[in-house]
C-alpha cells in the first residue's frame, strides 16, 4: 500500500513539473515578483540589519509619561515603539520586536512587581498598544503614513529653481515622494545626458502617478460612534467627502512638482529647440522646394510666352505678305479699272460722245459716267473693245439696254403689291417714293439688326421726318416688307449699304471735329479715311463684340490683340468697325430720345 502512494506521489510530481506555466496572468504575475524583488532587495537587507541590532532606548519613560492616552490619535505611533528615526522604512519584524521590548520594560505588571503605583484608567502603555494596533496592522499602518507628520509635503520655490542644480533638487523631492506608489521600480530623474526616450518614460511615469496615498486616519468621527444606521452612514459620507478633496489635493501637488520639472528641465529644453530648429529645416526646405517649382513655372511659361511671341511675330509677317498681296492686287484692278474708265471717256470724247443732236450730249455724257461707276474694269474692257469695233451702234445700243433695265427694275419696284411676305396694313394702298425709299434706307441704317423693337422704331422714325407735310401711317410689318423687297434688289442693296457707309463716315468726321480728341484714344491711323470694304459677316460681328468685352479701353496693344481674335479683318477694319457701331448707336439713342 505504501509503495503504491509512493508511486502515485512520483507519478503526479512528474506530471505537474512537466507544466509550462504561459499566459497573461502569468507574465504579469513574473513583472510584479521581479520589480517588487528589484525594488525592495536593498530595503530588505538594510532592514535585517537593523532588526538584529536594534536596543531599546533605556531613557524612553520620560517621553512616554509626556502623553495623554486620550489623545492617542494625535500622538506620534513610531516615536512611542523608538522607531523614529527609521519610520515608514521600519519592517513588521522590527515593528514587531520593539513592540515586544516596550511591553517587557513597561507592562503594569512589571512595574507592580518593582513597586510603582499605576492607574491602569490613565497609564502610558495604553499608547504602547495603540501603537502597535496602528503599525501592526498593514492597512492601520498605510493609513497612518499617509498622514505622517514627519513627511514634507512642500515643493520647490522659482528661487531655489534658480539657485540649484535641477537634478540634485528634483532628485530629492522626487525620491521623497515615490514611496506613494506601489509600482516598482520607479524611474530616476537620470542626468543631462540622457536620450529622449528615457526623460519621457520618467515623464510619462509622473504624469500617470498612482498614489495609495489615503486620510481615513483623521476622519473626524468614526462611523462606530453612530447610535443608529442613518447616522453612521452620514458619518461615513462626510469622512468620504473630506478624503476625497484630500486626496485632489494630493494629486494636484504632485502634478504641480512634476510641472515645475518639465517646465525647468534643461533637457527639455533642448528638445524642444531641437524640434523648432527641425520644423524650421523642414520649413525652409519646403520653402526652397516651391520656390523652385515656381522658378522653373515661370522658366516654362516665359518660354511658351516666347514661343507664341514669335508664332505671333511670323503669323503677323505672313499676315502682312498676304495684306501687301491683297493690296497690290486691288491696286491693280483699281488702275485697271481707272485705265479703262479713261479710255472708255476718251473714246466716247474723241467721237462727241456719239450724238445726233446737241440736247442729247449731257445726257450721254451722264450715261458716260454711269457706265463707268456701273460696270467693272473687265466690262468696261469687253465695252470698249466693241466701241472700236462698233462705234456709235454699240454705244447706243448699250445705252437703250441700260435705259430698258433701270427703267424695268424702277417699275417692279414702285408695284404696291409686289412684295414678299404677307404683311398687311397701309402699304396697299401707299405709294411708295424715291424720297421714301431714301427715308428707309437712312432708318435702316440708324437702327441696325439688334435694335429693341426695331421695325416700330423705324415706322415712329418715318414718321417724325416725312416732308412736305405728307404723313405715314405705316405699320412695323409694312416697313419690313418693304426693307425685304429692297434686299431682293441688288442695285438697291448696294445703294443700302453705300448710303449706309457714307452717312456713318460723314457722321464721324462730324463727331471727330466736334470732340477735337475727346473720347477713346485711338491710335492715330484711324484718323485717315479708307476706302469701304466688304460687309461684315454675323460671325465676324460676334467675334469683334466679344473681343471689345474681353480687352477693356486700358489694356496695352488693344486693337493688336482685338485683331487677333477677327482672323479674317486687319487692326485698321476692327477699329473702322467699332467707330462705325459707336456712331450708330449715339445716332439711335438721339432718334429714340426724339421719339419720347
Amino acid at each position: 500500500m505504501v509503495e503504491a502512494k509512493n508511486e502515485l506521489s512520483s507519478s503526479f510530481i512528474y506530471r505537474y513539473n512537466s507544466i509550462e506555466c504561459v499566459g497573461p496572468y502569468y507574465v504579469q504575475y513574473i513583472t510584479n515578483l521581479n520589480q517588487d524583488v528589484n525594488g525592495c532587495i536593498e530595503e530588505s537587507e538594510s532592514l535585517e540589519q537593523i532588526d538584529e541590532s536594534f536596543v531599546i532606548d533605556e531613557n524612553d519613560e520620560v517621553y512616554l509619561r509626556s502623553l495623554d492616552p486620550k489623545e492617542w490619535k494625535k500622538q506620534d505611533h513610531y516615536a512611542v515603539l523608538g522607531l523614529e528615526h527609521l519610520r515608514y522604512k521600519a519592517s513588521p519584524a522590527l515593528i514587531k520586536s520593539a513592540y515586544r521590548q516596550k511591553v517587557l520594560k513597561h507592562h503594569p505588571d512589571k512595574r507592580k512587581a518593582k513597586g510603582e503605583v499605576v492607574n491602569r484608567d490613565h497609564d502610558y502603555f495604553t499608547c504602547i498598544t495603540k501603537a502597535w494596533e496602528i503599525l501592526g496592522d498593514k492597512n492601520k499602518r498605510r493609513s497612518y503614513d499617509s498622514v505622517d507628520p514627519q513627511f514634507d509635503d512642500s515643493l520647490p520655490s522659482s528661487s531655489d529653481i534658480s539657485k540649484y542644480d535641477f537634478y540634485k533638487l528634483f532628485s530629492e523631492y522626487f525620491e521623497r515622494n515615490s514611496r506613494w506608489t506601489d509600482r516598482r521600480p520607479v524611474p530616476q530623474l537620470g542626468g543631462p545626458d540622457d536620450s529622449r526616450e528615457s526623460v519621457d518614460k520618467f515623464y510619462k511615469f509622473w504624469y500617470d502617478f498612482d498614489s495609495w496615498r489615503e486620510y481615513s486616519y483623521e476622519d473626524e468621527e468614526a462611523k462606530e460612534s453612530g447610535q443608529d444606521r442613518e447616522e453612521r452612514r452620514w458619518i461615513e459620507k462626510q469622512n468620504r467627502a473630506v478624503r476625497a478633496k484630500r486626496k485632489k489635493e494630493e494629486m494636484c501637488r504632485i502634478r504641480n512638482l512634476v510641472d515645475l520639472a518639465y517646465n525647468a528641465d534643461p533637457r527639455i529644453v533642448k528638445f524642444k529647440q531641437e524640434d523648432r530648429d527641425r520644423k524650421e529645416a523642414m520649413k525652409r526646405a519646403k520653402a526652397e522646394a516651391a520656390k523652385a517649382r515656381q522658378e522653373e513655372q515661370e522658366r516654362a511659361a516665359k518660354e511658351e510666352e516666347e514661343k507664341k511671341k514669335r508664332e505671333k511675330e511670323e503669323a503677323e509677317a505672313q499676315e502682312k505678305l498676304k495684306q501687301k498681296a491683297l493690296k497690290a492686287e486691288r491696286e491693280a484692278q483699281k488702275r485697271a479699272l481707272k485705265r479703262e474708265r479713261k479710255i472708255l471717256r476718251d473714246e466716247c470724247k474723241e467721237h462727241g460722245y456719239y450724238v445726233n443732236k446737241e440736247t442729247d450730249l449731257v445726257k450721254h455724257m451722264e450715261f458716260t459716267e454711269k457706265l463707268c461707276e456701273m460696270l467693272s474694269a473687265k466690262e468696261l474692257e469687253e465695252l470698249n473693245t466693241q466701241l472700236k469695233s462698233g462705234g456709235k451702234e454699240v454705244f447706243l445700243a448699250k445705252l437703250e439696254q441700260i435705259e430698258t433695265k433701270l427703267q424695268h427694275e424702277r417699275q417692279k419696284m414702285f408695284q404696291p403689291g409686289n412684295r414678299q411676305g404677307n404683311g398687311q396694313g397701309n402699304s396697299k394702298t401707299h405709294s411708295w417714293t424715291q424720297d421714301d425709299i431714301n427715308l428707309l434706307i437712312k432708318a435702316v441704317n440708324l437702327f441696325p439688326a439688334g435694335t429693341s423693337q426695331r421695325w416700330e422704331v423705324v415706322a415712329n422714325f418715318m414718321k417724325q421726318h416725312c416732308k412736305n407735310g405728307h404723313e405715314y401711317n405705316l405699320s412695323p410689318k409694312d416697313v419690313l416688307s418693304k426693307a425685304k423687297e429692297l434686299q431682293s434688289c441688288d442695285e438697291q442693296n448696294a445703294r443700302l449699304k453705300l448710303a449706309a457707309n457714307k452717312t456713318a463716315y460723314k457722321q464721324l468726321e462730324e463727331q471727330q471735329n466736334k470732340r477735337s480728341g475727346a473720347g477713346e484714344n485711338l491710335p492715330e491711323e484711324t484718323s485717315q479715311r479708307f476706302p469701304i470694304g466688304e460687309a461684315w459677316t454675323a460671325e465676324e460681328q460676334r467675334l469683334l463684340e466679344q473681343a471689345l468685352k474681353t480687352y477693356p479701353a486700358n489694356t496695352p496693344e488693344r486693337w493688336d490683340r482685338i485683331a487677333e481674335c477677327v482672323k479674317s479683318r486687319t487692326k485698321k477694319e476692327c477699329i473702322l468697325r467699332y467707330k462705325e457701331l459707336a456712331e450708330m448707336v449715339r445716332a439711335k439713342k438721339a432718334a429714340q430720345n426724339i421719339l419720347k
